[in-house]
């Protein structure tokens, strides 16, 4: 990751496993979507707040490398860092790793746009203090 990037802690809930007892592979979505609000939040931006104002954020690519299966009671850490590829999308860099030792589950990175009141990409001002 090309910064330091945001953490937020979870922890791996029975629903969310699959018959092999494992975490099924959609979940993961999930999580890297709840760390990236989060990681809005720290830098003083709220998701639905910004969704009122019309600035629409929409996730336009998701690359996902799993690596590792977290199960059942698994904890683990989800990380998250920005960085702006183009005039119109943003990447957010996020990594899963189980707790405690550490250990790399997942690798993925999410690409977005912003799409403002006509359905057009844009990059607003907000989005710059990801960076």
């Amino acid at each position: 990751m090309t910064n330091i990037p945001f953490s937020l802690e979870l922890k791996v809930r029975d629903y969310e496993c699959d018959m092999q007892g494992i975490v099924n592979h959609a979940v993961y979505l999930n999580y890297l979507e709840c760390a990236r609000h989060e990681f809005l939040l720290s830098k003083g931006l709220s998701f639905a707040e910004l969704t009122a104002r019309g600035v629409t954020i929409v996730v336009i690519r998701a690359e996902l490398d799993y690596r590792q299966a977290l199960r059942t009671g698994d904890k683990f850490q989800v990380t998250v860092s920005a960085r702006q590829v183009s005039r119109l999308k943003l990447v957010f860099d996020q990594e899963i790793s189980k707790l405690p030792e550490g250990k790399l589950m997942l690798q993925a990175q999410i690409t977005a746009t912003s799409i403002n009141q006509r359905k057009r990409p844009y990059f607003p001002e907000e989005l710059k203090a990801l960076l």
